[in-house]
């Protein structure tokens, strides 16, 4: 072997070793040490702001002392020091994983509600993929559903109502889309889409608006007096009820309920 070679290889195992003895002794250090000191010193690395490290700390405590009643405390302080550090996917493995071994713990609710947290966090804007958003939706139902009467329940039920309003954003961003495309049927879908899933979000009115625009493109001169009866009669004051009303005036038409319907929601 050329000297070259074997200074190379005698430097890498040297480097090797060492990063072995220095891991071997950090595991080491917390040999024999109590559950709760452990959890202390993590709790310390947490409020110091080395989440990074923390996380390390934490899970040493259930790798030393499983059966302790600290070790699900320390489960959860784990993930939550993830999301702290912006860890959101490991902090979402880490609280299914502590749901599924302690679906009775007292913590449970609030590991619902921190995986919420988790997704609602990743929130993008509504021109991007809204799945992320889809799972935040799923998980704040859930908590509400499971846990009503928590104060996870009420916060959960607030970030429910600004979800909503971003999912139905983007599908008014796609109704817009297919309109000034003059795909009048794709964007009346999208636009219907809204006023029956997101009845309670503040893109209904543009929505019903939106409805009375596309069917005049089309020539459907009653539903598009229909809708906007139905947003006179829900949204009078709306600046989209004056939009619809200037519209159906163009046409020589106006608002008016049919069968005694004001109201489609």
């Amino acid at each position: 072997m050329p000297r070259w070679l074997y200074l190379v290889t005698f430097s890498s195992m040297a480097i090797l070793l060492s990063a072995c003895g220095d891991e071997e002794e950090e595991v080491s250090k917390y040999n024999n040490m109590p559950a709760e000191q452990i959890y202390l010193e993590a709790r310390q690395e947490f409020g110091e702001g080395n989440y990074k490290k923390s996380v390390d700390t934490f899970d040493e405590v259930e790798r030393q002392h499983p059966y302790s009643e600290w070790a699900p405390r320390a489960q959860i302080m784990s993930a939550y020091a993830q999301y702290q550090g912006q860890k959101y996917d490991d902090a979402v493995l880490t609280l299914e994983r502590f749901i599924k071994l302690h679906p009775g713990n007292e913590s449970a609710a609030y590991a619902y509600y921190l995986k919420a947290l988790c997704y609602y966090e990743q929130i993008s804007d509504v021109g991007r993929d809204q799945g992320m958003t889809q799972q935040a939706l799923e998980s704040l139902r859930e908590v509400v559903t499971r846990f009503p009467n928590t104060d996870f329940a009420r916060d959960a039920k607030l970030k429910l109502d600004l979800t909503e309003d971003h999912l139905a954003g983007k599908e008014m961003m796609v109704g817009r889309y297919y309109l000034e495309r003059d795909e009048y049927l794709a964007a009346v879908n999208r636009f219907k889409y809204v006023i029956d899933h997101y009845q309670t979000t503040s893109h209904v009115p543009e929505a019903l608006h939106r409805l009375v625009e596309s069917y005049l493109k089309l020539g459907v001169a009653d539903e598009a007096t229909r809708y906007a009866a139905v947003l006179g009669h829900n949204f009078p004051g709306s600046e989209w009820y004056e939009h619809s009303y200037k519209l159906l005036k163009g046409e020589g038409l106006e608002p008016k309920k049919e069968d005694g319907i004001w109201n489609v929601f």
